[in-house]
């Protein structure tokens, strides 16, 4: 415990804030990125299909 009081620091609210910020901000991204992935897969999976099929 004397560790934790000693050698830790917490950010200050405006850094908090920055970083949550940043947080999600990329989160927003990787979501978008990930959503774009699966939908030109999707689409090619079907299209791959409905030559096969046809």
């Amino acid at each position: 415990m004397e560790e934790l009081r000693n050698n830790v620091t917490l950010p200050s609210r405006a850094e908090s804030s920055n970083l949550m910020v940043i947080v999600a901000v990329f989160s927003i991204l990787f979501a978008l990125a990930t959503w774009g992935i699966d939908t030109v897969f999707s689409k090619l999976v079907q299209l791959y299909f409905n030559n096969i099929l046809n």
